[in-house]
């Protein structure tokens, strides 16, 4: 079974392209839908004892957590080293699940695949990309964050033209959805015959 990396930039498309993925028959894993569902449940009592008042109703409110963590390299250590052996759990039983499946290739949906070494755990990785006024005009659009704090959030992801220079496979959101499935299926037909290179 290959495992390929998929990642992007906030508004590259790679929510749409991991569901084009999805619809290829190719088993998704979403690292934040996996942060999600820990944050609801068994993560929450372990928060709530390291960061009281973190928790409402038994689930982990993201925005209490943030506020406290944010700005303190060592609460965020803290905070990684309750939740990483959890989604370390939750991604070997999603790729154990899709080996005994048969699964030729799965997909691991990372946001921040560069930044956390993630590369050196998949057999190849799909970099989403789009241009940058293409970019800013779709997250502008969604009506939920100012430019100020998207300049902050692409100051502490690794570059775009950074993540493509790294990129096995690159694809261009820029044009809809029809590229983006062709692209998918050459990415299918090209990854099944490349070595595994996983650690």
């Amino acid at each position: 079974m290959r495992i390929l990396g998929l990642t992007g930039s906030i508004g590259m498309g790679k929510s749409t392209t991991a569901k084009l993925f999805a619809e290829a028959g190719v088993p998704v894993y979403d690292a934040d839908a996996a942060v999600h569902k820990i944050y609801e449940g068994e993560a929450a009592p372990a928060i709530e004892a390291a960061f009281p008042g973190t928790t409402v109703n038994g689930k982990v409110d993201r925005a209490k957590l943030s506020a406290k963590v944010v700005h303190d390299q060592a609460a965020i250590k803290q905070l990684e080293q309750i939740v990483h052996p959890m989604l370390g759990a939750s991604r070997k039983k999603f790729l154990d699940e899709a080996e005994a499946s048969g699964a030729p290739v799965v997909v691991m949906d990372i946001p921040l695949l560069f930044e956390t070494g993630g590369e050196k755990r998949v057999d190849a990785v799909v970099v989403v990309s789009t241009d940058p006024a293409t970019q800013r005009e779709r997250i502008l659009a969604r009506g939920t964050m100012t430019s100020e704090a998207l300049d902050g959030i692409l100051a502490r992801q690794l570059p775009d033209a950074e993540k493509r220079k790294r990129a096995d496979f690159v694809v261009d959101t820029s044009h809809g959805l029809d590229p983006v499935r062709t692209a998918i299926r050459d990415i299918l037909a090209e990854v099944v015959k490349m070595p595994q290179r996983r650690a």
